[in-house]
């Protein structure tokens, strides 16, 4: 819990003493309760789950064209050309990545460096993608009731 306090707005941090975890693999969570739906993709690092939008729009998201959705949904860090628009954000905080068209959340992951950094970079990587449309957590979240 403390990873979630530390990175997570705290008006949204649940008041929940029971949990279910669900292993996809070794190192890697789902996690429920009530409402709450996230994931542990690495040691100490807790993000919201895609498929929980309540959750999501609380966090500072980057929209990308529409050219870096297919690499998006494959896992690859979002990089600066890709980026069309930035909320603010600090480097090692959680970031929403949604399509600039839809406004639709395609990924979570950890920027890697302040928005304000980012923002005048001509390429480089912004944001460490951990959690993507039909990634292994995605797949997995199917099979349990939510």
């Amino acid at each position: 819990m403390n990873s979630i306090r530390t990175k997570w707005p705290e008006h949204i941090i649940p008041k929940i003493k029971n949990f279910k975890i669900y292993q996809i693999e070794a190192g890697k969570f789902l996690i429920q309760a009530e409402s709450f739906f996230a994931i542990q993709a690495r040691e100490s690092v807790i993000l919201p789950f895609l498929g929980k939008p309540e959750l999501l729009d609380h966090f500072p998201s980057v929209y990308v064209d529409m050219g870096a959705i297919k690499f998006v949904c494959n896992g690859a860090k979002v990089t600066r050309p890709g980026i069309k628009s930035f909320e603010d954000f600090k480097k090692d905080g959680i970031v929403i990545v949604k399509d600039q068209t839809y406004k639709k959340a395609l990924a979570v992951g950890i920027a890697m460096a302040d928005s304000e950094i980012a923002s005048a970079m001509a390429r480089g990587y912004v944001i460490d993608n951990l959690h993507y449309i039909s990634d292994k957590f995605w797949e997995a979240s199917k099979s349990i009731v939510q």
